[in-house]
């Protein structure tokens, strides 16, 4: 019978900075530390990209609103009172 040796999966961890002119003294610190791997920069923003369901369900909701088939919530309580009847 053979044995498997789990190997252990690397922990990765997230650190935004809202300084960009610390990015490189915290990566230099980052490297010093016993047991970092690896250091790697990313930006990360938005997916603003519109898929193609998207652009259906879109195209979809406007037509449905041109021939008046919306519902209409004027106050906070009219929608609360719409999402109970559901």
């Amino acid at each position: 019978m053979a044995t498997t040796t789990l190997i252990p999966q690397p922990t990765q961890m997230i650190v935004t900075l809202e300084d960009n002119a610390m990015v490189a003294e915290i990566r230099k610190a980052l490297k010093l530390i016993r047991g970092i791997a690896s250091v790697r920069m990313a930006n990360i923003g938005d997916d603003r990209s519109i898929t193609p369901a998207m652009r259906r369900s879109i195209a979809k909701a406007r037509e449905e609103s041109a021939r008046g088939e919306t519902i209409v919530c004027k106050t906070p309580e009219e929608m609360q009172k719409y999402f109970d009847s559901l």
